[in-house]
């Protein structure tokens, strides 16, 4: 399914172009995403299979950056539509003449698989098969006889294996391997580091969103690499440190970019730039650089900061892919365990770690498959079967919390109107003067461009280019050749808009779940995961777990931000969102001085002092309901008796001099915060 929208505020006018504008990647994906659309247009209209529409749709869940997800996604997707269509073949057995039991199996499966959904890994595709069980066993409801409904199921097999085949190939022809796309973005995120020591203000907002992103997404490219052949196993080490060097470079821009005192003069900044941007050039023609030099002026007559800043970037830069020895200091198990977070934990097993203890599991199947069974006895008792989208709707737009819910409807209705414009003008237009498959291609191939433009771009808009699509499906393709039937559109257009009402009505006023719980195991979480950070003796390790940690708190950003689309019975009063966002502001601003004062650490472990509690000390006032909440409330942490370090010193004073400014600050810039994003 798409990806969770949400950021620190609702997306403008004003912004608008800026997050239709293109990025690295975003026209190769659209264009593939069209494509596969339109070649399933082809090959449906060839087959004359059943909901030409689903087909197309189902293309925007399979495709991905990089070949090798795409092509496993598509292939994991096929064996499971495959072994839930094989238990539909059973269950009709018993069900298909007889509605009371049709029902009752529709309800039943749907709440089994919407609970393995919520409560395990299944939970991007999960929903996407409880709809289509339950629409297959609806529409087997209708055959005449158990010959015909095999022959269904037949084509109901094909509706889904024609997009996942066409997929398959063309990714396996188009999309570019996790290697290419790994390079890039190190290419990408060096560049950057490199134009924000010339443009730091320019720059600034780029730089925080890229460390928001941490680096997941690469070492997962890396591991995928690996196995699909792309990159030798000899050079996955060093990549894999170019990876961690690269969070270093960018930490040490953004300091500069964040202190005018930390920032470079230009002979130091020109070299590091050149550097830079031949690595860049290097990562992306599919090699990585070895044996770097940088030499630079003295720093003697630079900042305590600035020379932190030009220190940090050469050692980084000079060590780019040179692989750490361990040797010499071993991580205990114990303190790189508690220095991950809980939503790595058990990342092995199928179900998540509450999976039978948490009720909102349950809870969540239960609200939507009722939501879905309204909808569901509503257009079979008033037999219009032409609004059946509302169930479909239901699967689409349902999500664990009523933040989430509630702004996930939000776009898709906006979506949906953006759709049923599109679908109409083409009816209207263009399909009375289209005679041929090939034309239905054309207008199909236009619209999913603009669909899947705004669905694979920012995640602030994503879900409104799923629904464009959705939509647009429904209007447009009515069979297997071009039709121009405007009650259809018309039908399904509603239909939509009502499984959106229905989705709302239930999710905010039974059992609503906030995302204020979220956000205080995340806040308390990343304390934990920061004080052993700052015990870390292993560079590599550190490194890794300070990208986890910063873009965890970019996500509880993006939760806190999701607030205002909860209804005020729901969401938390003013002050409690207050003091998380207080404590978020906080850590952000500390991340880098505890990121980089951990790493001085590190290298001095055996000497450091039993008082070196300063890191210790900062998380303690990141506590929203700590008693250290207020400037007058605090004191600075002392130095530890290595404090004669002019860098380590520095650092202090930097992270105290933060904290006090935001503490300041807090209670006028909360206030306002809540007062713009706290509708009734």
């Amino acid at each position: 399914m798409a990806r969770p929208a949400g950021d620190l505020v609702r997306p403008g006018a004003a912004d608008l172009l800026k997050l239709l504008a293109p990025f690295p990647g975003r026209a190769a994906i659209t264009f593939r995403v069209a494509l596969i659309c339109a070649l399933t247009v082809f090959v449906t209209s060839a087959y004359g299979t059943m909901e030409a529409a689903i087909s197309a749709y189902v293309v925007f869940f399979l495709t991905l950056p990089d070949r090798v997800l795409s092509v496993v996604q598509s292939v994991a997707m096929l064996v499971l539509v495959t072994t839930f269509i094989g238990i539909i073949l059973v269950v009709s057995m018993f069900a298909l003449n007889d509605p009371v039991w049709r029902v009752a199996c529709i309800a039943g499966l749907s709440f089994g698989l919407l609970f393995v959904t919520s409560a395990s890994k299944l939970r991007p595709v999960g929903a996407i098969l409880a709809m289509i069980v339950g629409f297959l066993l609806d529409e087997l409801g209708s055959v005449p006889f158990g010959e015909v409904a095999t022959r269904a199921l037949l084509y109901a097999w094909l509706m889904v294996a024609i997009p996942f085949g066409i997929s398959v190939c063309v990714n396996m022809l188009l999309a570019p391997s996790p290697r290419r796309l790994a390079g890039q973005e190190l290419a990408k995120r060096l560049r950057l580091a490199a134009r924000s020591l010339a443009e730091p203000e320019a720059t600034r907002d780029a730089l925080t969103a890229c460390l928001r992103e941490g680096d997941a997404k690469i070492g997962t490219w890396l591991k995928l690499s690996v196995l699909e052949g792309s990159t030798a196993r000899a050079d996955a080490a060093a990549l894999k440190q170019a990876v961690s060097s690269t969070l270093a470079i960018l930490v040490a821009a953004d300091l500069a970019v964040r202190e005018l005192s930390s920032r470079l003069p230009a002979p130091f900044a020109g070299p590091i730039m050149a550097t830079l941007e031949n690595m860049a050039r290097m990562l992306e023609a599919g090699g990585y650089p070895v044996d770097i030099e940088l030499n630079l002026p003295d720093a003697t007559g630079l900042s305590p900061l600035a020379r932190i800043v030009a220190g940090d970037l050469q050692r980084a830069i000079t060590r780019f892919t040179v692989i750490e020895e361990v040797e010499e200091v071993q991580e205990s198990k114990a303190a790189v365990e508690a220095a991950t977070p809980p939503a790595a934990e058990k990342a092995g097993g199928f179900f998540l770690p509450d999976a039978f203890t948490n009720p909102d599991h349950v809870r969540y199947a239960l609200k939507t498959t009722a939501a879905a069974m309204f909808c569901y006895l509503l257009y079979t008792q008033i037999n219009w079967p032409g609004i059946h989208t509302c169930f479909i709707t239901v699967y689409m737009v349902s999500l664990g919390t009523t933040a989430e819910t509630v702004e996930k409807m939000t776009l898709r209705i906006t979506g949906c109107l953006i759709g049923a414009v599109l679908g109409t003008a083409a009816i209207v237009f263009v399909m009375p003067v289209t005679t041929s498959v090939t034309g239905l291609m054309a207008i199909v191939f236009l619209g999913t461009w603009l669909a899947a433009w705004i669905a694979f771009g920012s995640p602030r808009i994503a879900y409104a280019g799923f629904q464009i699509a959705l939509v647009f499906f429904m209007c447009v393709i009515q069979g297997a050749a071009p039709a121009f039937d405007l009650t259809i559109a018309r039908d399904r257009t509603i239909g939509i808009l009502i499984g959106n009402v229905v989705v709302y009505l239930v999710f905010t006023r039974v059992w609503p779940v906030s995302v204020a719980a979220r956000v205080d195991e995340g806040i308390a979480a990343l304390q934990r995961q920061w004080a052993q950070i700052a015990r870390l003796a292993q560079t590599g390790t550190l490194r890794a777990q300070a990208a986890s940690a910063m873009a965890q708190r970019g996500a509880l950003e993006q939760d806190l931000a999701l607030m205002h689309y909860e209804p005020s019975w729901v969401r938390p009063d003013s002050q409690w969102i207050a003091q998380r966002r207080s404590a978020l502001a906080r850590l952000g601003a500390l991340e880098g001085p505890m990121f980089l004062l951990a790493e001085r650490l590190a290298e001095r472990l055996a000497e450091r002092q039993p008082d070196d509690t300063a890191i210790d000390e900062w998380i303690r006032r990141l506590d929203p309901g700590a008693p250290g909440g207020t400037a007058a409330a605090v004191t600075q942490p002392p130095l530890p008796e290595a404090s004669n370090n002019e860098a380590h010193a520095a650092l202090l004073n930097l992270g105290n001099a933060r904290l006090i400014q935001l503490e300041h600050a807090a209670p006028d810039d909360a206030a306002k915060g809540i007062t713009i994003h706290a509708p009734a």
